[in-house]
């Protein structure tokens, strides 16, 4: 069994073993992954370092790679895919571009820029093929947001839409395009860290937005969330740490059951800082960072370590049952279970 990795998780609760395998798909193109967007059980894209863009149209057994030109330097940490075709990406620091494709990644249109020193878009979330939202790090202590309601053709910057204003050294991490997330009838959460933690949420596609405190770990510039998870408007996870203390566990995991106004803490923790999180089923939730990947099979309650190799990101079909995980070094695996 070269190259896999077997674990066994016995569930005391029911009585019998459920195993979980991480199987190598790709690797060794000279990209760090941290955007991943899964269409189906057949097509996924990715993005990352050096301009890379990368799809799938066999469940990730093969990959088509492309550099949209002139933009090969940039970090492209987020990546929103809605068939084989159509996919927009969005680079972190300055200047910032949102690019779009309708070709399958043949061509890219330049569809956003700003060249503003202080630019740092964060995170990409959709709500349907016409309407989505980008945030990004504050600027004069206003956090960005772009809005597209044309399928990300024209992006509209509605940052004056979040009246409260951010605290010095809070900002946003761009660690696997998940500090934001989008629900149901215009739900939309965004998760801070640094200086403060906070949970920006709007119900009506961004236009008025409540502000949540979130007592995950904090206050310095490597600290606090950097992935939120909900499974419907009320469950939801909040998952992060210390980046630069990657193992360690002091209060990196936390849950909520009102759509973030509250949370609390799991009986068993996340084994190290986590960069993503993200419910498969209402029970069944992965967690996976730097120095690893959990699962947990009760919502969130409990986690297990059931990998200790380095991951960005993780996430499941938006239409199907494929869940891919991507690192470092154009790594790429799936997570599978008989």
């Amino acid at each position: 069994m070269k190259n896999m990795f077997w674990f066994l998780l016995l569930f005391s609760t029911i009585g019998y073993a459920q195993s979980y395998t991480l199987k190598p798909l790709t690797s060794g193109k000279n990209t760090s992954m941290r955007g991943l967007s899964i269409v189906s059980d057949s097509i996924a894209w990715v993005s990352g370092s050096n301009g890379q863009v990368g799809k799938s149209l066999d469940g990730g057994k093969t990959w088509e790679w492309t550099q949209p030109k002139g933009y090969e330097k940039l970090d492209f940490r987020d990546i929103e895919a809605f068939d084989q075709l159509k996919a927009i990406v969005v680079n972190a620091g300055s200047p910032a571009y949102i690019l779009s494709t309708i070709d399958g990644g043949k061509s890219w249109r330049e569809v956003y820029k700003n060249t503003d020193s202080a630019i740092f878009l964060d995170g990409m979330g959709f709500w349907d093929e016409q309407q989505g939202i980008i945030f990004g790090d504050p600027i004069k202590n206003k956090m960005q947001l772009l809005k597209t309601t044309d399928g990300g053709l024209t992006w509209q910057d509605i940052s004056a839409n979040l009246k409260k204003e951010l605290k010095i050294g809070e900002a946003g991490f761009a660690a696997s395009g998940t500090t934001i997330r989008t629900g149901a009838d215009g739900k939309v959460w965004v998760a801070s860290g640094g200086s403060a933690s906070k949970i920006y949420y709007s119900s009506n596609y961004g236009h008025r937005w409540k502000v949540y405190d979130c007592p995950i770990l904090q206050g310095e510039s490597s600290t606090g969330p950097f992935s939120i998870a909900f499974y419907d408007a009320k469950k939801g996870i909040v998952v992060g740490g210390n980046y630069l203390k990657d193992k360690e566990s002091t209060n990196n995991v936390l849950l909520t059951t009102n759509g973030g106004k509250t949370w609390s803490k799991p009986q068993k923790p996340v084994s190290g800082y986590r960069s993503a999180v993200e419910y498969i089923t209402d029970q069944l939730c992965f967690a996976t960072g730097s120095s690893g990947t959990d699962v947990s099979t009760d919502g969130g309650k409990n986690w297990t370590n059931i990998s200790t190799l380095n991951f960005n990101a993780i996430q499941k079909a938006k239409n199907g049952k494929l869940i891919l995980l991507t690192g470092n070094k154009g790594q790429i695996y799936q997570i599978t279970s008989p």
